[in-house]
């Protein structure tokens, strides 16, 4: 059974973020996938502060819950990686996780992620492509750094209200596609 880990990283829960996570991970449930969401908005994670504790194999030194979710990450199969694009990168939120994932840069930690398979999901206001480019391209190399396989993407351009990707048929038929398939 594929373990999907969903990283929430709107602060707006019941948004459009939210919703395409949730068609995701309740598709993958019907194929027999495990699913777990996390809402980082709701957790406490500090920023970096690069005293690379971790790149020598330690424990991070911040008392946070990213020492929990370390396991959660290494324990699952498929990391599904949600935030709108905000001022053409992620939020806040999705960056200060994802600063945190330089835990996994030294060998010993990334022997518990090398390999797996992530997916980006990204609603924003705008309706063009291109304004996902910057925030696209952070993840690329990011995943690329921690050798992850970037197996799908789902760009879901001219959605700002809560809810108004559901309006939005084929953005929501990708999502419930992708976690099909990635069971």
């Amino acid at each position: 059974m594929k373990r999907i880990l969903a990283i929430m990283g709107s602060p707006r829960k019941n948004g459009n973020t939210h919703i395409l996570l949730l068609k995701l991970l309740e598709a993958g449930k019907k194929v027999g996938s495990q699913g777990e969401m996390l809402f980082l908005g709701d957790l406490n994670i500090k920023e970096c502060d690069g005293c690379h504790s971790c790149w020598k194999g330690n424990e991070c030194s911040k008392n946070d819950d990213m020492n929990d979710i370390y396991k959660k990450i290494a324990d699952s199969d498929v990391l599904v990686f949600g935030t709108p694009v905000y001022w053409y990168g992620p939020t806040g939120l999705m960056k200060l996780f994802l600063d945190r994932c330089v835990f996994f840069n030294c060998e010993e930690n990334n022997k518990q992620i090398a390999g797996k398979s992530a997916v980006l999901v990204v609603p924003f206001e705008e309706n063009t492509l291109e304004t996902a480019k910057p925030l696209v391209d952070l993840f690329e190399k990011s995943f690329k750094y921690l050798n992850l396989n970037l197996i799908e993407q789902l760009l879901v351009p001219g959605v700002y209200k809560k809810g108004d990707v559901l309006k939005k048929k084929d953005a929501i038929n990708r999502a419930i596609e992708i976690g099909t398939s990635i069971v």
